[in-house]
């Protein structure tokens, strides 16, 4: 079954009008060829869309249903100029954005306030994934933006960091360690219980504590991937993590957090990624919007 958008026009105009010359008129041509386009699209419908008789012309219950949808389809005609030019200058379309757990402690809410306000007609679909996964998830496509842990393949990613912030110990409410009224040291960490990240899934974090602190993993009572599993765990006595600042936002109670002794700085970082060689123009866009200055803290 195929028709013309000019044959859906002419029935839509004759569906208003209820009168095939002035439908004529108002499509700027004759009655006849109307007439004739009407009966071709009847024909390739296969049913009949107006009774007419010499007084009047009125549609058929067909006729009804059939101009909901020829209406629905010349609005889409008319829009779609539209649409492809505002996806393809990144405008419109859609965005596939990663994030790592920790990153929705406030990073993540910020980009996407940031999206909606600058490009609203982007639609963003999000998708919770370690920084492993992003990073093939990205190579297949699957995925345009991660919110990541470093490092990464400068040559084949771009990056932009997002968030700095420091590392802390997470200890149970009323915990000795909590009432020293100091910073936590590696010989007060001695023969305690531990809460450690995975050597695999949390890499990053796993990397970072033990460049940081000498870390005996005898002591090591869990390892988890998640920053959330952690601080719940402490919160039930199991042991101390180290745990990014941002934690502090989980709220989750009977856990404190503490400073330790000689870090500088802010070693945890949190990138903006994305493949370098990406063809979505939405992408581009979503960067221009994001600003390259702005690192937050928590």
């Amino acid at each position: 079954m195929t028709f013309s958008f000019d044959q859906l026009r002419g029935f839509v105009a004759v569906a208003e009008e209820l009168h095939f010359g002035r439908a004529a008129e108002r499509l700027s041509m004759t009655q006849p060829p109307l007439s004739r386009q009407i009966q071709k699209l009847e024909r390739t419908v296969g049913v009949r869309l107006f009774e007419r008789d010499r007084r009047r012309v009125t549609l058929t219950a067909a006729g009804e249903a059939f101009m909901v949808e020829a209406r629905r389809l010349l609005a889409l005609a008319e829009r779609a100029p539209d649409l492809a030019r505002r996806i393809s200058a990144g405008s419109s379309g859609t965005l596939k954005v990663a994030f790592t757990a920790a990153a929705s402690y406030g990073t993540l809410g910020r980009l996407l306030n940031r999206l909606e306000g600058v490009l609203p007609e982007i639609d963003i679909e999000l998708s919770e994934m370690v920084t492993r996964e992003q990073v093939a998830a990205l190579l297949g496509g699957e995925v345009d933006l991660g919110l990541a842990r470093p490092p990464f393949d400068t040559e084949t990613f771009g990056s932009r960091v997002q968030l700095r912030e420091r590392m802390l110990v997470a200890v149970p409410e009323g915990h000795p360690l909590a009432r020293r009224g100091r910073p936590v040291t590696s010989a007060d960490l001695v023969d305690l219980p531990l809460i450690m990240h995975s050597p695999t899934r949390a890499r990053y974090f796993y990397d970072l504590v033990v460049g940081l602190v000498p870390i005996s993993h005898q002591n090591v009572v869990h390892t988890v991937s998640q920053i959330l599993t952690m601080v719940w765990l402490v919160a039930a006595g199991r042991g101390v993590a180290f745990v990014p600042e941002s934690a502090t936002g989980l709220g989750i109670d009977g856990v404190r957090y503490l400073e330790l002794d000689g870090l500088t700085g802010t070693p945890v970082e949190l990138h903006l990624l994305w493949l370098r060689e990406s063809r979505n123009p939405a992408l581009w866009r979503a960067l221009e919007a994001w600003d390259p200055q702005e690192t937050a803290t928590p």
